[in-house]
């Protein structure tokens, strides 16, 4: 989280992802990693700009303490939607001053940036997009994965072979998690139709779990302005309400 130098400075206090901030909010911050991976070769060239943080990020940053200070027993969720509610209820020209601020550092930063890349070389250039762009994707990803779990998104069912492995793994007699592996799979095979059927219905079951507990998690998704975090096929369907 380091790497994400200013943008993450709130969030080294939280712990988390800036995510988090966006989906309490209802708004999509823009990936703090856009332009900041760096490649290592390029270090001996100056100090990359800092890009700086979003308005709502600032926000968060001010806010954070004075809610941990009043709320010292709430989880880290509660206080980011506490944060969000305030930023919501704040009087535009307050917005708009953060907004000014953000506007201005932006404009610093773009020609900082513009200042930095003149200095490498054509070869120097094309490495060190290439590399930010496979860095960005590996970024998103992460972001992404662990902006689902921050919402609270139902872990997928699993299938009655999963279900047997997690249940055995341990008890399979090998020193490596390959050869406990290979036990468990011969095990699975050699199990009888009845012994099957029983962690087949335990997947069944699963199953009902997971589509009762996605359904509901959609329409939280959708009554905060998530949609995007929804099926496509539930949304085609029309299954979940309109924010």
């Amino acid at each position: 989280m380091a790497l994400f130098r200013g943008v993450w400075s709130v969030l080294r206090a939280l712990g988390r992802t800036g995510v988090e901030m966006c989906a309490a909010c209802g708004g999509r911050i823009p990936s703090p990693v856009s332009l900041v991976c760096i490649p290592k070769c390029f270090s001996t060239l100056g100090n990359y700009p800092k890009k700086p943080m979003t308005s709502y990020l600032r926000f968060s940053t001010e806010q954070l303490p004075k809610f941990k200070a009043k709320h010292p027993d709430a989880k880290l969720s509660e206080l980011v939607r506490k944060i969000a509610a305030q930023w919501r209820e704040l009087p535009e020209a307050e917005k708009k001053a953060y907004e000014a601020d953000f506007k201005a550092e932006w404009k610093a930063y773009k020609e900082a940036l513009s200042k930095y890349k003149e200095q490498l070389t054509p070869s120097q250039l094309m490495g060190f997009e290439k590399e930010a762009r496979q860095k960005r994707l590996k970024k998103k990803a992460l972001i992404k994965r662990r902006e689902l779990v921050l919402l609270g998104k139902p872990k997928r069912p699993r299938s009655a072979y999963n279900i047997y492995v997690s249940e055995s793994f341990q008890e399979a007699k090998d020193n490596s998690t390959q050869g406990k592996l290979k036990i468990v799979n011969e095990a699975w095979k050699n199990l009888s139709h009845e012994e099957k059927q029983a962690y087949i219905q335990l997947a069944k079951d699963d199953r009902i779990r997971y589509d009762n507990e996605m359904k509901s998690w959609e329409e939280q998704m959708a009554e905060v302005g998530r949609s995007d975090l929804i099926r496509r096929s539930v949304r085609r369907s029309g299954d979940t309400p309109e924010n």
